[in-house]
């Protein structure tokens, strides 16, 4: 039996580290995925959770959702720094 749908940050930290591990072309993929979550997630949990996230990026990209509006604490600013780990993660996420 598997755990509740909802996904602390932790598990999807550990799910999208998971998906840079075991590309579409890995053999067991589902399984591996969720194993490496640790927490009990079943195989169609992870499916359930991977497509809510390419649905998220689809959402992204089509400008249905706008990017959060990030505060810049200067040129190299912690802001400017988290908003391109987020564009980076969208990108590499599409490409999976």
């Amino acid at each position: 039996m598997g755990s509740n749908s909802s996904w602390t940050e932790k598990e999807n930290k550990r799910f999208e580290d998971a998906l840079a591990d075991f590309d579409k072309n890995s053999p067991e993929r589902w399984n591996r995925l969720a194993r490496a979550v640790g927490t009990g997630k079943t195989v169609e949990e992870v499916k359930c959770h991977y497509q809510k996230l390419v649905e998220d990026l689809d959402h992204i990209e089509n400008g249905k959702v706008p990017l959060p509006n990030y505060k810049s604490y200067g040129e190299h600013g912690k802001g400017y720094k988290v908003m391109k780990d987020q564009e980076q993660r969208v990108k590499y996420l599409k490409l999976q």
